[in-house]
This record gives structure tokens, C-alpha cells and sequence, in this order.
């Protein structure tokens, strides 16, 4: 399998997801959208993954790029019918290239919270296996609001009622971090911005605090990105 991989900071990578392509020979190119780095052509390629980042979906003026960004995932998902899997603003930009409607939220969720699984959820291989209500690791202002046209929401939270969502039968938006490694909160703690807003919203001292929760909590979340993974190459294996 041949995946292309769009990311909006460098910081922002697949982490742990890398591992499980390495083992499985998958090969990538990885774009950094956010130093300018072009767009190729699509057709050669089997899997769309879309990171987060700081930016949102409607800074069109401030970064330009998000426009053809845009183009690409509707294009690879409507027109080509290939693949996607969206993690955070990726999640968000899915929704939003194909018609959805992203906002700021009214309760951003940053930390270790829960999500749970909607009627749908409990049918979609996808979550299969995974544990509901599941324990992930959130860093998001921004959130779902509408569904494009053929989405269906998968889970939810008290917060936020698009945590998870599916358009068509093989694009996935996911809007917690589900490929969190044993680096990615020091990593993220590199930005400045992202410090102060886990501050703004956990108060001082957030980093070390959620630095120590994560870090008894990977084993779980890792356990939970391989269920997750290998559950989307199943999907792949019957499409």
C-alpha cells in the first residue's frame, strides 16, 4: 500500500502509526503543507492520512494552502472513492471539504477524557473491539458541527457530539489522538502556543501533569491505535 500523508507541523506526525506501516511494508510520502511542500499527484496513491495541527479549517486567508488541501481530500474521497483516515484537524477538514460544518467549540477538550461509541458506532468495524466508553488523549478548540451529506457519527462526547465519523464506506475522520508514542506530548510542548493553550484550559502546571497521565495511560492507548488499525486494514482487505 502506497499512503500519502498531508501534516500541518512537523510536531504532528503518525507517531506510533509509523511503527505499524513499517511492520506491514506499507510504503509513504509525507507532505509538511505547512512549509510550502506541494501536493502530488493522487492517483498513485492507495490511503489519504491527514494529521492535526494548530490551524483551523476556516483560516483559508491565513493559510492559503487549506484550499488545496481541500480539493485533494474531495477529490480523493468523492471523486476517486479511495481511502482517508483523518486524525483531529484532519477529522475536521474531512467534514469541511465535503460539505460539513466545522466551528469552535463551546467546551474544548484538551486532556484525558472518554468517548463512547453512538448506535452506529456499535455496528462499524471500525471500533471493533475497542473499549466503550474508550480513554483518549484530546487537544482540540475546534469540532464537527454538521455533517457532510452520507456521514454518520460513530462516537461522541459530553462535550462534543462528532468524535468520530464515517462518510461513504471508507473515509474516516477521528478527532482524538489516537497515535500518541512515548514522544508526542514532549514533542507538542516544543510549540509555545500549544503550551499555552493546555494552560488556558488546564491551568498552570498542565504540561508535567498531563505529561505523567499519558505516560501511565500508553500502554492503553497504544493497545487501542493497533485494535484501531487493524480493524481499517480489514476494512481495506474487504473493499
Amino acid at each position: 500500500m502506497n499512503i500519502l500523508i498531508l501534516q500541518h507541523a512537523a510536531v504532528e506526525h503518525p507517531g506510533i502509526l509509523l511503527d505499524f506501516f513499517r511492520e506491514d511494508g506499507f510504503r509513504w510520502m509525507t507532505v509538511e503543507l505547512d512549509e510550502g511542500k506541494p501536493i502530488p499527484e493522487l492517483n498513485s496513491f492507495d490511503l489519504m492520512l491527514v494529521m492535526g495541527g494548530s490551524q483551523d479549517v476556516w483560516q483559508e486567508d491565513q493559510y492559503p494552502w487549506l484550499r488545496q488541501e481541500k480539493a485533494a481530500i474531495r477529490r480523493f474521497v468523492i471523486d476517486m472513492q479511495r481511502p482517508y483516515l483523518g486524525i483531529c484537524l484532519g477529522h475536521q477538514l474531512l467534514a469541511d471539504a465535503i460539505g460539513g460544518i466545522v466551528r469552535l467549540a463551546k467546551s474544548p477538550e484538551v486532556g484525558v477524557m472518554t468517548v463512547s461509541r453512538t448506535r452506529a458506532g456499535h455496528r462499524e468495524p471500525l471500533l471493533c473491539a475497542l473499549p466503550d466508553p474508550m480513554t483518549v488523549l484530546q487537544w482540540h478548540g475546534a469540532e464537527v458541527t454538521d455533517l457532510p451529506a452520507n456521514g454518520e457519527v460513530l462516537a461522541k462526547s459530553d462535550a462534543c457530539r462528532v468524535q468520530a465519523l464515517r462518510v461513504g464506506q471508507y473515509a474516516y475522520g477521528i478527532q482524538c489522538h489516537i497515535e500518541m508514542n512515548g514522544d508526542s506530548v514532549d514533542e507538542w510542548a516544543a510549540i509555545p502556543a500549544y503550551v499555552s493553550y493546555l494552560e488556558v484550559a488546564m491551568g498552570k502546571g498542565a504540561f508535567a501533569r498531563l505529561k505523567t497521565e499519558v505516560s501511565q495511560r500508553l500502554p492503553q492507548f497504544n493497545r487501542d491505535a493497533r485494535t484501531l488499525y487493524e480493524n481499517f486494514k480489514a476494512s481495506l482487505k474487504r473493499r
